[in-house]
């Protein structure tokens, strides 16, 4: 096995680098510096190198991704392609990137990356998410590893026969573990956030699954080394007190830089960059340690307190640094250390090809077990087995750095193991790609309420124009959020009109520090500020995690923008709000007519269900949560789809201690009813029997509907349901006023769908709304004198109604 003489001086430089970068030494060897040494040709050509892997990474990521392939593997392409593989091979390219002193700079700045997107990951993760299905993930994550730890036993006898290995073979073992069983969580969540999969059940377990299983095999290896001599043991108890130290400080600083900033949506660079620095020192001395600070950098990320400004700032500023720079470098780098020229031999090909082979094997096998005792779909299976087989990560630095003091892998070990580890991303991530890019697989879905099973999770997107409109939309999410078996993942989406002209630029050293940091952000003005701080205020007091975003776009076009956004997140509802708000006398008044036509575009093609909330803020709805009295929630319940939706609705509020729901179902008084519908339709015969039928079919759907809802619900008196007999539109008017003489701050109704319905005939006479339909709009008029919110919902149109129906 042979090596160029070029690589060879770095690597055989990168390791002694290595050794004071990542699992530290004892005695005289420690005292090798972790930052590197200053050399400006090796700096300059580093800088160099890693602008064409970026260059070269988004060039790739261009030209393949209408081909279906993500982000990681044009990146990891990118650097195989820059490294001595190929532009490196030629003598003036790799005299000039390949220099002896340029492996220190390719390790700190790999260090910096890695520092930077674990925190970042950390920030990102969902742990209520987690709490829940904590059971499915652990029995996920370690199908493949339970194989891996029985298959690395054989692996490593042949392996010591090929490379003489006679020291430190219980290091060795570790090795070939980390490798065969680690799943790179990174890889894996650009892989699915850039597939859109990222809100779907199964992109969520292979992320978590997949930081699971990398945080196991970091605490398994860190332990086992800290356990081979009392002075690594010490180094762990002193790695562990710092992290929890670290937890805690950012939790008060946190508390500071929102008390500092309390007028502003951000918080400024300088106390940005006091948690960087922070975090980047303890790193710094996790690593000089002896351990690496991946553990460290997710957990103080995972545990940063999310109601706060500075959590908003942090992501705000990271997300787009990482996905953008960072994380193309990193995989890049990886990519990098690939050489092509390694393998052209018999012995190695044979034993890459082995190694490649356990390594799918073994996760592809033991995570169709772990989902096949879960009882998840096939596809869905061979997919999350794909995907937790993806390299890359952990794996290359235990690779580059052993956790044995003093000791560093052979040349050929070492090179035998980077390419198995970039060779099995590469061959892998197209077949994950060409999976997830599958809309069967991966669709909308569910689209309403009605079928949503009432413990699964609620997501919720509610759109808001001005900051008058968000109090009235947290109160739903509180009314929705109630119960602890029912989750909600709620969005709340910030709708700002894209002027055609801009009033005026400043320059980047006029913003104030903290202001905006993009042209984007200067949309909205105080607006933003509002919105942001009441949603603060609202997640500091329930607890309830919303997520904010802001689409700047002309109107004309901002209808798709809610659309594609519901669509990507997966939501089952939409709320928009109305176009008229409340006065303080209490009545209503027009205040954005644009709202009603984007209203009416959304309707028309929302890929869910929508509910239209008329919020009368002074004497409607209040948020639950923290009410001393109890909100009455009322229901109108006729016929039809939309009326279930506005029930299975109303089930998920009535879970919540605050919440008082009564229903109304509205019957036909005499027995005529049949006769009406044959009225109604054609006098066909063939046409009658077809009104018939459809009519039987939806009142049979209406009935086993409310009956189910009566035995789970009315029955075991969380709730209280009431029949009223009318026999036209007259009877149903007086009906309704006799109902809203009552206290409700919120009545709850389906638009329409009743096709003709009896009871509501004669209604729509004086209809001003279409939106809200015949009783919406009936109930939103100055005739009723309403003192309530309303709450108008129409189920989503292109959804099954029979075969996907389940009981509320």
């Amino acid at each position: 096995m042979t090596k160029s003489s070029g690589t060879k001086v770095v690597h055989q430089k990168a390791k002694e680098t290595e050794r004071g970068l990542g699992w530290g030494r004892e005695g005289e060897e420690a005292e090798v510096s972790f930052f590197p040494s200053c050399s400006w040709k090796s700096l300059f050509s580093t800088c160099f190198q890693v602008s064409c892997i970026l260059v070269t990474s988004h060039i790739f990521h261009i030209l393949l991704k209408p081909l279906g392939q993500p982000g990681p593997f044009a990146q990891l392409l990118a650097g195989v392609v820059v490294g001595p593989t190929l532009l490196s091979r030629i003598s003036k390219v790799k005299d000039f990137f390949i220099q002896a002193s340029s492996a220190e700079y390719y390790m700190f700045f790999s260090f910096l990356c890695r520092m930077l997107f674990m925190f970042s990951i950390g920030l990102e993760t969902d742990i209520p998410y987690l709490k829940r299905n904590i059971r499915v993930v652990s029995i996920v994550a370690g199908g493949g590893s339970i194989l891996a730890c029985i298959f690395s036993g054989p692996l490593m006898w042949l392996l010591i026969k090929v490379f003489n290995v006679s020291q430190h073979r219980f290091t060795f073992y570790l090795l070939i573990f980390t490798v065969l069983a680690n799943s790179a969580s990174p890889v894996v969540l650009r892989m699915i956030a850039e597939t859109k999969s990222d809100t779907a059940d199964i992109g969520r377990l292979a992320i978590y699954a997949s930081l699971l299983n990398e945080m196991s095999c970091v605490v398994i290896v860190s332990m086992l080394t800290a356990f081979t001599a009392s002075q690594r043991f010490k180094g762990a108890v002193v790695v562990v007190f710092v992290t929890v130290a670290v937890i805690f400080l950012n939790k008060y600083l946190s508390l500071f830089f929102n008390k500092r900033n309390r007028h502003n949506r951000f918080v400024t660079n300088s106390e940005i960059f006091i948690i960087m620095f922070l975090l980047t020192s303890v790193s710094v001395f996790l690593e000089n340690t002896g351990y690496t600070s991946i553990t460290c950098c997710f957990l103080v990320g995972l545990m940063f307190p999310r109601e706060c400004k500075t959590y908003r700032t942090l992501l705000h500023k990271l997300t787009y640094a990482v996905n953008t720079f960072i994380l193309p470098v990193y995989f890049g780098y990886a990519g990098f250390q690939f050489d092509i020229s390694n393998i052209f031999n018999k012995l190695t090909i044979c034993l890459t090809v082995i190694m490649i082979l356990l390594c799918t094997g073994t996760r592809v096998v033991g995570t169709l077990a772990a989902c096949y005792y879960l009882k998840i779909p096939r596809n869905e299976s061979l997919v999350l087995s794909l995907l937790l087989n993806m390299k890359g990560n952990f794996d290359l630095i235990i690779i580059n750095t052993p956790p044995v003091p003093g000791k560093l892998w052979e040349e050929d070990i070492h090179d035998l193991f980077v390419s198995v580890v970039v060779l099995n991303t590469l061959i892998t991530a197209p077949m994950v790609a060409i999976l997830l890019n599958r809309d069967d697989c991966f669709s909308h879905h569910p689209t309403t309420l009605e079928i949503l099973n009432p413990e699964s999770e609620l997501r919720v997107l509610a759109c808001v124009y001005i900051p008058r409109h968000v109090s009235g939309h947290v109160s739903l999410f509180s009314a929705l959020s109630g119960c602890q078996t029912a989750p909600i993942k709620p969005y709340l989406m910030h709708l700002v009109e894209l002027p055609k002209k801009r009033k005026s630029k400043l320059m980047y050293h006029q913003l104030e520090d903290g202001d905006q940091y993009s042209d984007e952000e200067d949309y909205g003005g105080n607006d933003v500020v509002e919105i942001s701080d009441a949603l603060d205020s609202f997640i500091s007091e329930t607890k309830i995690l919303v997520h904010q975003s802001k689409i700047v776009s002309s109107l004309q076009t901002i209808d798709q923008d809610v659309c594609e956004g519901a669509k990507d997140l997966r939501v089952s509802i939409i709320f928009l709000p109305f176009h008229k708000h409340q006065r303080i006398d209490g009545k209503m008044e027009n205040s954005m007519e644009e709202i009603r036509t984007i209203n009416h575009k959304v309707i028309r093609d929302a890929p869910c269900s929508i509910g239209i909330f008329i919020d009368r803020i002074h004497t409607g709805f209040q948020q639950p949560h923290g009410s001393p009295s109890v909100q009455n929630v009322a229901t109108f319940f006729f016929c039809g789809p939309d009326d279930r939706e506005a029930l299975a609705c109303s089930k998920r509020m009535l879970m919540h201690s605050q919440v008082n729901l009564t229903v109304f179902r509205f019957v036909q008084a005499n027995s005529s009813m049949h006769n009406s519908w044959i009225n109604n339709a054609s006098h066909k015969d063939e046409e009658v029997i077809v009104a018939i039928s459809s009519a039987g079919a939806e009142n049979e759907i209406d009935n086993a509907f409310v009956d189910t809802f009566y035995n789970r619900y009315v029955a075991q008196g969380k709730a209280s349901l009431i029949e009223k007999h009318v026999s036209d539109g007259a009877e149903t008017v007086a009906a309704l006023r006799e109902i809203l003489d009552e206290m409700y701050s919120l009545v709850i109704v389906g638009k329409g769908g009743r096709r003709n319905c009896p009871l509501t005939i004669g209604l729509s006479d004086w209809e001003e709304c279409p939106e809200l339909g015949t009783v919406g709009d009936l109930l939103a008029s100055s005739e009723m004198n309403m003192n309530g919110s309303l709450l108008v919902i129409q189920r989503h149109r292109h959804s099954d109604t029979d075969e996907d129906f389940i009981a509320p």
